[in-house]
């Protein structure tokens, strides 16, 4: 193995450094050591250094602050080694060494891509200059960038938790309804996204929508959640259940990323850790027949699904198919910002009635 080195970032190139989403946790946010040479060995979490050399899919990186920075070969940008998970964009594997990867997503993740969208443009390439590191030469990992935990509360709060069947079947949207609607009714509304690829749109959408305070996996010290293993991400979405009743939070939305066929996603769902947290879930599916699977599997697996929504109800004849056969609400947008559909969804009683039907399903 050839040895590395460690070297330091000019003022001028730490100015000019553009600072990604994920990575926003870095104390000052500007690196001054860099570690490299053919012997680094990149770890998922990894804050790294790179030089943009062609512009692909992502002309833009997502800011800390949210604003899309533009992009031009040339330019230097620190983010974080991840896996991704995107059926409709990428699917990518961090690479072993410093050689040239790609982005493959906005908020800041550094991976090499395998198999895309057969519409996806050519993702935008990375070449890595070196890993962020401390003065010890000791690689900076997002691991130990995370909040500090908190004591565990000792109350518990109503948690709806949001998941679906699919990337873009309206999870978010969903989710951030609900926000409207809850948080119109009068509560201190705590939200947290607990699994997907780090980037910021969900968390301002959340917040937009009214939420007191929102976090997301990120906050928890990881980049993305694939390839992640199942016990460290029920960790971090406990650690970040607890901090948003620390913080006053009424009643809790999480939403459960990508879907149900995820290999991640598919072992939260079975673990008894996650799904003690929640009281009622609410599918997202894209179509009737996503709608009607996704409220069997997640009744097989004894988690009370409240209601059905996202993209389905976008079409008044699909959102009909599935109504006809559901034996749970379905609702649009509109229906979900209601204060008065949301407040029923936490309420005491119908949270009773569904952990009845649970155990009868069981």
């Amino acid at each position: 193995m050839s040895a590395s080195a460690l070297t330091g970032l000019s003022a001028a190139r730490r100015a000019a450094l553009k600072v990604s989403y994920t990575a926003r946790a870095l104390d000052g946010a500007r690196p001054e050591r860099l570690l490299t040479g053919a012997g680094v060995r990149p770890r998922h979490g990894d804050l790294v250094v790179a030089e943009v050399t062609e512009i692909g899919k992502h002309t833009r990186l997502e800011s800390a602050e949210g604003r899309r920075v533009h992009l031009f070969p040339g330019d230097e940008v620190l983010v974080a080694y991840g896996a991704r998970y995107a059926p409709d964009q990428f699917e990518a594997e961090p690479p072993t060494d410093l050689g040239a990867c790609h982005l493959v997503a906005a908020g800041g993740i550094a991976s090499l891509v395998l198999s895309a969208r057969s519409d996806m443009g050519a993702p935008t390439g990375l070449r890595p200059v070196g890993l962020v590191a401390d003065a010890a030469g000791v690689p900076v990992n997002l691991a130990g960038l995370a909040l500090p935990a908190v004591p565990r509360p000792l109350h518990a709060v109503p948690t709806i938790a949001v998941t679906g069947t699919s990337m873009n079947a309206g999870k978010t949207t969903t989710g951030a309804m609900l926000i409207r609607g809850l948080a119109a009714a009068g509560y201190r509304v705590g939200a947290a996204k607990i699994t997907g690829t780090g980037a910021g749109g969900d968390r301002w959408m959340f917040r937009d929508a009214g939420a007191a305070e929102v976090l997301d996996f990120t906050d928890a010290g990881l980049a993305t959640t694939y390839r992640v293993p199942a016990e460290r991400i029920a960790a971090a979405a406990r650690g970040l259940h607890d901090r948003l009743i620390v913080g006053g939070a009424q009643v809790v939305v999480l939403e459960v990323a990508d879907g149900l066929l995820q290999p991640e996603t598919a072992e939260l769902l079975h673990r008894d850790d996650v799904s003690a947290m929640v009281d009622a879930w609410v599918f997202a599916a894209g179509d009737a027949a996503g709608a009607l699977y996704g409220r069997e599997r997640m009744r097989a697996a004894g988690l009370p699904v409240a209601a059905v929504g996202g993209r389905i109800t976008a079409s008044p004849l699909a959102a009909r198919e599935a109504a006809d056969r559901l034996d749970v609400p379905l609702y649009g947008s509109a229906e979900l910002a209601d204060p008065a559909v949301a407040a029923s969804l936490v309420a005491r009683p119908a949270l009773e009635a569904l952990e009845a039907v649970g155990e009868r399903s069981a």
